[in-house]
């Protein structure tokens, strides 16, 4: 099937074209102050409530100050306001209504694009959790027993899930190095970036009954870039025995656009092939695998300083969704979980400074003449993605950015 062209020609040959069309929320001049759900079209944000609208179709999911509602509606609803929304962006009846509600991308202000109802991490790279490993524990094995059986996580603090563009003020917390007598409390000394990929879910889910394998596209709308902003010294004294608190608690930034799930089918690979077999209820083999080719780009201060391969993620989504609720956990509409680092075999493509620079063993040399151990005030992060869309198109995320502030 080729890819529907619209008449918003500029829009064609973008990684926002109509086999994209990702979610967000903006407010804008015309309007300030109020909250609207807007879809990413090129280089302009189309007025989602309005559009419907002009097109004499049902608004109210559209009219929303969040995408909460319409994650809320299930599935079905979902692909159907998504036919919609091509309908109207390809077919030239629609040019004359839909054009003054497309407005420039830089006049309008985006937000958090949902309501967070729970946040989970996960820590599903085992390249990663292998450089962490021998990082944290020369001498033993990187891999702790289980992990190679189950895809582990931490809850994080759904509060302090922050939209692109959020300054991120340096946490304050209790620090203890080797070689001191006792902690001290201060500002973290040691602030890290975490590359991520999140996922948002969408139709909840029964306390008591988990969600299986094959239930992952009932649930989860969309996906969205994360940065776990992660505190390394305040969390290597406080994790031990309960693991990430106030070390990660601090802030979490995602990008303002939720791609929807339909947007990646051409973006799904098989996951990388495992050494242990699954237990039956992780056991995806004989299912629908739902590992997803994303090429990620990190940036310093403008500096490319990683690459990290997505696709190279041991445990998949659809395994953490079912992990999640395997002891009857329910799920909440507005749940984010997050994929952990994103980390390649290279150097080059690893997804936290701790690894980048082997725990400030090896500081990074920025073009500019400068080296980075870990962040610095007034330094920005930015996280960029990209996936194979139709016909060779790009399916494009944005970004999600953050600057220290003291």
């Amino acid at each position: 099937m080729t890819t529907p062209r619209s008449w918003l020609a500029p829009a064609n040959d973008s990684p926002f074209g109509v086999h994209n069309l990702p979610y967000g929320v903006f407010t804008a001049g015309d309007r300030p102050g109020q909250r609207r759900i807007g879809v990413r079209v090129g280089d302009f944000v189309l007025d989602a409530g309005a559009a419907a609208r002009a097109a004499g179709e049902p608004s109210v999911l559209l009219d929303a100050d969040s995408l909460n509602p319409l994650l809320a509606a299930g599935r079905p609803v979902w692909t159907e306001v998504r036919a919609s929304l091509t309908r109207w962006l390809t077919e030239e009846s629609h040019r004359e209504a839909l054009t003054p509600l497309l407005l420039p991308l830089a006049e309008v202000e985006l937000h958090l694009p949902f309501e967070v109802a729970d946040y989970v991490d996960f820590y599903a790279s085992e390249h990663h959790a292998t450089n962490l490993g021998r990082i944290l524990r020369p001498g033993s094995e990187p891999l702790t027993p289980n992990w190679k059986h189950l895809p582990i996580g931490y809850h994080g603090r759904s509060g302090t899930v922050v939209v692109s563009g959020t300054p991120v003020v340096r946490p304050h917390g209790q620090r203890k190095a080797p070689a001191d007598a006792v902690p001290s409390f201060g500002p973290t000394r040691r602030l890290d970036i975490e590359a991520e990929v999140g996922f948002v879910v969408g139709t909840p889910s029964v306390l008591g009954e988990p969600v299986a394998l094959d239930a992952f596209r009932e649930h989860v709308f969309g996906v969205c870039l994360v940065n776990d902003w992660s505190a390394r010294d305040i969390q290597g004294w406080e994790y031990v025995p309960l693991g990430p608190f106030l070390g990660k608690s601090f802030a979490t930034s995602v990008s303002p656009w939720i791609v929807p799930l339909d947007a990646l089918e051409h973006a799904r690979v098989a996951p990388p092939a495992r050494d242990v077999e699954p237990l039956p209820y992780l056991d995806d083999r004989d299912g629908e695998p739902w590992g997803l080719d994303l090429a990620m780009e990190i940036r310093l201060n403008g500096h490319t300083v990683s690459r990290p391969p997505f696709a190279s993620m041991y445990w998949t989504a659809a395994q953490q969704l079912t992990h999640m609720t395997v002891n009857g956990a329910s799920l909440r509409t507005g749940d984010l979980f997050a994929s952990g680092t994103v980390s390649g075999p290279d150097v080059e493509t690893r997804g936290a400074l701790i690894e980048l620079t082997w725990n400030g063993e090896n500081p990074l040399k920025l073009p500019d003449g400068t080296t980075r151990a870990f962040l610095e005030n007034d330094d920005e992060v930015t996280i960029t993605a990209t996936a194979p869309g139709p016909d060779g198109t790009v399916v494009g995320f944005g970004d999600v950015s953050g600057r220290i502030l003291p």
